[in-house]
């Protein structure tokens, strides 16, 4: 794959309690339930501990089997519409517009990825869907009636961090292992480590943090305002760059670290760009 003209820098986002303000199925899915969240998760955890089963593929299964217990569609449909009703921190519908703009403003292209332990159906009836290069979270299949029927993606804490690849390489289809595995030498992959953002709030973003991190790109953990232990343990532990409150709204602190970060990465991807230009022209 060439390289791109222009630098991209991408930014990619866990989603719940890092854009939405908690997880996207207490907005709407879990309350046509007439259960509580706490209920919900309590029985998908001791599921997991039982079963000694995945956490992603034990809600997964919960969503249907008590959807089914309660009469609930399980439909695309059904799920896509839950997407409206998601809540998100201060300055997150407009923020994806006014970074593009700073990244214009600085020579360089911003792409916007989500690699969450969500539910991408629900996602994509999200007001800020449209804003994302690709949506890599947890995805049912349908059957012929459009109805939920086995999982057809989980993205947990641990292979999260196989869909940085996709980016850095430039290979974003799930099916396509064989050119995601295949060697490609650093200078030509499309999205260099060093010029990804990652954007999370808690545990399960740890080995997607440490990757970027460790590979000279930038992690930041984000958290409501009234728990900031998780992001203060992962900054002491030396996981993440920073650590702010998750606003998004213009000349909030994490608007100005991550305008700070495309600063610094476009002018590192300009002088790399400059040292290959004069590297080739001595070959030649």
């Amino acid at each position: 794959m060439p390289k791109p003209k222009k630098p991209i820098i991408a930014i990619m986002y866990d989603f719940d309690k890092t854009l939405s303000t908690k997880d996207m199925q207490e907005f709407g899915f879990i309350p046509s339930l007439n259960i509580s969240p706490a209920e919900f998760w309590g029985e998908t955890g001791a599921l997991g501990q039982s079963e000694n089963m995945d956490p992603v593929l034990a809600y997964m299964y919960q969503m249907l089997k008590k959807a089914s217990e309660k009469g609930v569609p399980v439909t695309r449909d059904t799920f896509v519409a839950l997407g409206k009703d998601i809540q998100y921190f201060p300055g997150v519908e407009d923020w994806f517009e006014r970074i593009n703009e700073y990244g214009k403003q600085n020579g360089v292209a911003i792409e916007h990825y989500v690699i969450s332990s969500g539910t991408k159906e629900i996602i994509e009836g999200s007001s800020i869907k449209k804003h994302f290069k690709k949506i890599y979270a947890c995805e049912f299949l349908y059957n012929e009636n459009n109805v939920a029927i086995w999982p057809k993606l989980t993205v947990n804490y641990t292979n999260k961090t196989q869909f940085l690849f996709r980016i850095n390489k430039g290979v974003l289809d799930v099916w396509d292992d064989e050119r995601l595995n295949a060697f490609v030498p650093e200078e030509d992959r499309r999205v260099p480590f060093r010029n990804m953002i990652y954007i999370g709030d808690g545990l399960t973003d740890v080995p997607c943090m440490k990757l970027v991190k460790s590979n000279n790109g930038q992690s930041i953990a984000v958290f409501n305002k009234r728990k900031k232990e998780v992001a203060a343990q992962l900054m002491s532990e030396d996981r993440v760059d920073f650590i702010t409150e998750a606003n998004y709204t213009k000349d909030s602190e994490l608007d100005q670290i991550v305008k700070t970060i495309i600063e610094k990465m476009a002018v590192v991807e300009n002088l790399s760009r400059l040292h290959d230009k004069h590297k080739k022209s001595i070959k030649e």
